[in-house]
C-alpha cells in the first residue's frame, strides 16, 4: 500500500469538513442567525459528518477510494440538510425548498457512487458500509423535518436502521449477513423519496401523510422480514457491506 494512501484519505476527510463548515455556516448564518442556534444548528451537522465521513479514518489500512469521494459528497449534502432542520426545529423559518434541493442531490449521488467503484474496480464492504450509512443519515435527518410537518411518528423511518443496528449488538443472530435483494434496495431507496415529497412546498398534509405512512409500512415489512431471515440462518458469520438494516443493501 502506497505510503500516501493514509495521507490522501486524511486529506479526503479533511477537505469534507471544510467544505461542510463554509456551506454550514453560511446557511445558518442566513437561515438561524441568533448565534446559539446557528451553533446548535452547525453542530448537529457537524456530527452527522462526523457519524458518516469518520468511519474513513477508522478503517486499517486507511484508503479513500473515488467511489468514496463521491459518498463523502453526499455525506456534506447531507450534514448541509441537518442544519436545515435543524434551524426549523429551533423555530425558525424552514427553508423546505431548499432542504428539498439538497436532499434529491443527495439521493440522486446514490446512484452514482456504485457505478465509480465499479468501474474503478475499487468497490469494497467498507465502502459499501459508508454509503449505508450516508443513506440512513439522510433518511433521519429527512425524518426528522418532516416530523415537524406531519407528526412525531415519522420519526420511526429514520430510527428503524439505527434500532436494528443496536439490536445487533445485544443479538449476534442480526449480525449476521443478508443476502442481496432488490425488494430491499427498492423499500430503502422509497424512504427517502416520500421524505423529500412529503417536505415539499404546496404538498397537502394528508396526501403527504398517506405516503409516509406506506413508506413506513413497508419498511417494517422489511425490516421484520430480514429479521426472520437471519434468524434462521445458522451461525453467526462475518458482517458484510450493508446487513444492518435495509437502507444500503
Amino acid at each position: 500500500m502506497p505510503k500516501r494512501t493514509p495521507r490522501r484519505a486524511t486529506a479526503d476527510v479533511a477537505a469534507a469538513a471544510a467544505a461542510y463548515f463554509v456551506a454550514g455556516g453560511w446557511l445558518a448564518s442566513l437561515h438561524a442567525p441568533a448565534p446559539i442556534s446557528g451553533v446548535l444548528a452547525v453542530g448537529a451537522g457537524a456530527t452527522v459528518l462526523l457519524l458518516t465521513a469518520g468511519s474513513i479514518l477508522q478503517r486499517k489500512p486507511r484508503v479513500c477510494s473515488p467511489a468514496d469521494r463521491v459518498t463523502l459528497v453526499r455525506a456534506v449534502l447531507t450534514a448541509c440538510c441537518a442544519v436545515l432542520t435543524v434551524t426549523g426545529l429551533l423555530g425558525w423559518q424552514l427553508p423546505a425548498t431548499l432542504l428539498v434541493l439538497l436532499g434529491a442531490m443527495a439521493m440522486a449521488l446514490d446512484a452514482v457512487d456504485g457505478p465509480v467503484a465499479r468501474r474503478t474496480r475499487s468497490a469494497s464492504d467498507a465502502g459499501a458500509r459508508l454509503d449505508t450509512e450516508t443513506d440512513a443519515a439522510l433518511t433521519l435527518v429527512l425524518s426528522c423535518a418532516a416530523a415537524a410537518v406531519v407528526g412525531p411518528w415519522v420519526l420511526l423511518i429514520g430510527l428503524l436502521y439505527y434500532a436494528f443496528a443496536a439490536a445487533g449488538r445485544f443479538r449476534p443472530a442480526l449480525r449476521k449477513t443478508l443476502p442481496p435483494s432488490r425488494a430491499r434496495k427498492a423499500i430503502g431507496a422509497f424512504q427517502p423519496c416520500t421524505l423529500l415529497l412529503a417536505l415539499t412546498p404546496g404538498i397537502p398534509a394528508v396526501p403527504a401523510a398517506g405516503v409516509l405512512f406506506a413508506a413506513l409500512a413497508l419498511l417494517l415489512f422489511s425490516f421484520g422480514r430480514d429479521v426472520a431471515v437471519l434468524e434462521r440462518r445458522g451461525p453467526a458469520e462475518p458482517v458484510a457491506a450493508g446487513t444492518a438494516g435495509t437502507l444500503g443493501s
